[in-house]
């Protein structure tokens, strides 16, 4: 999670961004074949930051749908 759960459209907490990077490194060294999702706090700010963590899968539901064709676009670029 990359908020507190509960409420929709909270500030992502940049601490995750530690710990994605510590979740990947491990599935690489392990030779695992897991996909790490991030919930929470996903946006225009927040999301290439969290891919280049080490994330796989973002969910960004209020992000989405504040703009849903230029964020689907932009999380596409990734």
């Amino acid at each position: 999670m990359g908020v507190f759960p509960g409420k929709g459209g909270q500030t992502f907490i940049s601490e995750t961004l530690t710990k994605i990077k510590e979740l990947k490194k491990y599935i690489l060294e392990n030779n695992l074949d897991l996909d790490i999702e991030i919930d929470g706090g996903i946006n225009e700010n927040t999301a290439k930051d969290v891919v280049d963590a080490g994330a796989d899968i973002l969910v960004a539901g209020v992000y989405i749908l504040e703009n849903p064709k230029e964020a689907i676009k932009f999380l596409k670029s990734l």
